[in-house]
């Protein structure tokens, strides 16, 4: 299922970018992230963009890959807002509900959270970066789960309280 989900996020991204790069790096960024947490973790990573920024629709990731991948991706999908801290506010209030299985999504939005620190850093992009550090209180109260992808969220710690 992950070289499907990797070729079907490819094809739909097609020319985007993530920065200067093709938009898969940040994809395959997430997945590595992923891994350790199986399978179905690596699907979600390379589906996790994939209805927020293309013409596919909740619909088709289920008829792909099944309800619970397109439950992840839903959870993961910010929803219409007409300001970046509307639709955060709207996607970090339903993944503050999440439990169950339903929680290897949230794993996935920290190794998409970690991955986007990690290239502020390497960019030196300090505008992102303070806009990260400025959602992070929400994002955490929303998203964290002690003992679910700690190692994640001590290193996102560290380059929100750093910097970079």
């Amino acid at each position: 299922m992950n070289r499907r989900a990797k070729d079907f996020a490819t094809y739909y991204h097609g020319e985007q970018k993530y920065g200067a790069d093709p938009y898969l790096k940040h994809l395959e960024a997430v997945a590595i992230l992923s891994r350790p947490y199986g399978a179905e973790a690596v699907t979600i990573a390379y589906l996790h963009d994939v209805v927020e920024d293309t013409a596919v629709t909740l619909d088709v990731i289920e008829k792909q890959f099944g309800p619970f991948i397109a439950r992840c991706v839903s959870i993961l999908t910010d929803q219409p807002g007409d300001t970046r801290a509307e639709r955060k506010a709207k996607t970090y209030e339903r993944m503050s509900h999440v439990a169950g299985r339903e929680k290897i999504a949230l794993v996935v939005k920290a190794a998409d959270r970690l991955s986007n620190l990690r290239m502020c850093c390497i960019t030196q992009d300090k505008e992102r970066m303070a806009m990260y550090q400025q959602e992070h209180p929400q994002f955490k109260q929303c998203a964290y789960r002690k003992g679910l992808c700690d190692e994640f969220w001590l290193e996102m710690n560290e380059l929100i309280d750093k910097g970079c």
